[in-house]
């Protein structure tokens, strides 16, 4: 049987659609991202208000606190839709030429959403009810502290020479939660001097979701700028 002929036609419309379809998945992975971080969000906002959570102190209780009652489904789906929508948004940035694969604040990022994952896996201290989990309650607090020390500094590496809106939003984002995290240095340096508890200095559940606002403000930012900056993909990429 002879094959049909090839018009030159269709040879050229084949890698236009291909092109179209890549760009159209490249423009995807950010937007779908910072889709999870936003329903991550409304996840823990859901976690205030919604009974028996909702009797959990916001001042005096860490976000955590919520994976300890029955509600705990709620605080897992958050933080893993936390997770995977930030690797989406590095996997956008990286696309966009923002940052390398490997380097420094790729890692960094990455090191955010593992911590993340640990935070779901490893349950913390129920200091409530005076009940201890033993290490996993220890890589629970460790975890927490990585996850807030990696995306402030991989966020400020990445913008720290750019001028255009997203990354200064970025950098605004990022100091803010480095503002938050040094009055919770603060907290834990003077426990050395004074003898006072760090966690007695200021209200423990306030201060911790102020640094988590402003890690979620970070997440956002370098979303908008991986959506931003995505290229149309090229033919033979």
């Amino acid at each position: 049987m002879t094959p049909m002929p090839i018009s030159p036609a269709s040879r050229t419309e084949t890698p236009d659609a291909d092109v179209a379809r890549r760009a159209m998945i490249g423009r995807a992975v950010p937007v779908i991202g910072t889709s999870l971080v936003s329903l991550g969000l409304l996840l823990i906002v859901l976690l205030h208000v919604l009974p028996p959570s909702s009797s959990v102190s916001p001042l005096s209780r860490t976000i955590s606190e919520y994976a300890l009652g029955a509600n705990r489904w709620l605080f897992d789906v958050a933080v893993v839709a936390l997770a995977v929508g930030s690797i989406a948004i590095l996997l956008g940035l990286v696309r966009a030429r923002l940052l390398r694969p490997l380097g420094t604040a790729s890692l960094l990022i990455g090191v955010w959403a593992v911590c993340l994952v640990l935070l779901v896996v490893f349950q913390k201290y129920d200091y409530q009810n005076g009940q201890s989990t033993g290490p996993a309650g220890m890589i629970h607090r460790m975890s927490s502290l990585a996850a807030f020390l990696s995306l402030p500094t991989g966020a400020l590496l990445i913008a720290r020479r750019s001028r255009i809106r997203p990354a200064i939003w970025t950098r605004r984002a990022a100091l803010a939660c480095w503002l938050f995290l040094s009055v919770l240095f603060y907290a834990v340096a003077q426990s050395f001097v004074t003898g006072i508890a760090w966690w007695r200095v200021f209200p423990l559940g306030a201060m911790e979701r102020l640094i988590g606002i402003s890690e979620l403000a970070v997440l956002f930012a370098l979303g908008c700028w991986a959506i931003v900056a995505s290229p149309p993909a090229k033919a033979g990429d």
